[in-house]
C-alpha cells in the first residue's frame, strides 16, 4: 500500500511541475533564418521566433530550392516536453502564415495548462504537414521527416516549424508554442504545373 501510494504521489508531483517546464528545440535543416544557440534560441515569439527581450541575429541564409521537389526537415529536440509539431509555407509575407492551432487547457494551482491542439488531419495551404513527431518520451535522435515544395518561383519564401508542448504553461511570447523559419528561394520546375494553392503577388 505504502508502495503504491509513493508511486501516485511521484506521478502527481510529475504533472504538477511538467506544465511549466520550458521544451526547446533546433532547426537543423534547412538552415535558420535565425542564429540559434544550443539550445535553439531564442524561438519563443511567433510566428518565426526570437523573444520580446532578444528579437534574434538573422543569419541572412537564403535556402535555394526547385518547386515540386522533396525537401529534408530535420529537428533536435533539445529540452523535452511531450507534443508535436506542425510545417507551413509563406509565398508572398509571412503575414499568410496560419495562427498558431486552437488548444485545450485545464486548470492547476499555477494557471492554465495545455492539453491538446487542433492537427488538420487533411492539410490545407499554407500548411505542408500536421501532426509530425508525436511523442511523450524524451527523443535523443533528431526528427527527420521530407515535404513536398509547391511547384513556384518566389524570391524569399518563409518556411515555419511550430512546435506545441502539451502539459506547459502559458508564456506571454509563444503561448504553449515554439517557433522556428528558414527562408527559401524556390524556382519553378517548367516541367511541372504552377501549383496554385500559392499563388505569388506580381
Amino acid at each position: 500500500m505504502k508502495s503504491s501510494l509513493g508511486v501516485f504521489l511521484a506521478a502527481w508531483a510529475a504533472l504538477m511541475i511538467a506544465p511549466f517546464a520550458n521544451a526547446h528545440f533546433r532547426l537543423l535543416e534547412p538552415q535558420s533564418w535565425l542564429v540559434e544557440n544550443d539550445l535553439g534560441d531564442p524561438q519563443k515569439l511567433g510566428p518565426c521566433g526570437g523573444t520580446s527581450a532578444n528579437p534574434g541575429t538573422p543569419t541572412n541564409f537564403i535556402n535555394k530550392l526547385q518547386g515540386g521537389q522533396i525537401l529534408h526537415i530535420k529537428l533536435q529536440e533539445t529540452v523535452f516536453h511531450p507534443g508535436h509539431y506542425r510545417i507551413a509555407l509563406a509565398v508572398n509575407s509571412r503575414a499568410e502564415l496560419p495562427a498558431d492551432p486552437e488548444v485545450t487547457t485545464s486548470d492547476s494551482e499555477r494557471g492554465p495548462a495545455s492539453v491538446a491542439a487542433a492537427i488538420q488531419q487533411t492539410v490545407q495551404a499554407p500548411v505542408l504537414a500536421d501532426g509530425l513527431f508525436v511523442h511523450t518520451a524524451r527523443q535523443t535522435e533528431p526528427f527527420e521527416t521530407v515535404v513536398q515544395l509547391p511547384n513556384l518561383n518566389c524570391a524569399k519564401c518563409t518556411l515555419q516549424i511550430v512546435e506545441f508542448m502539451a502539459k506547459h504553461g502559458y508564456n506571454k511570447d509563444g503561448g504553449y508554442f515554439y517557433h522556428h523559419c528558414a527562408d527559401l528561394e524556390i524556382t519553378a520546375d517548367p516541367s511541372k504545373p504552377i501549383d496554385t494553392r500559392w499563388v505569388p503577388k506580381h
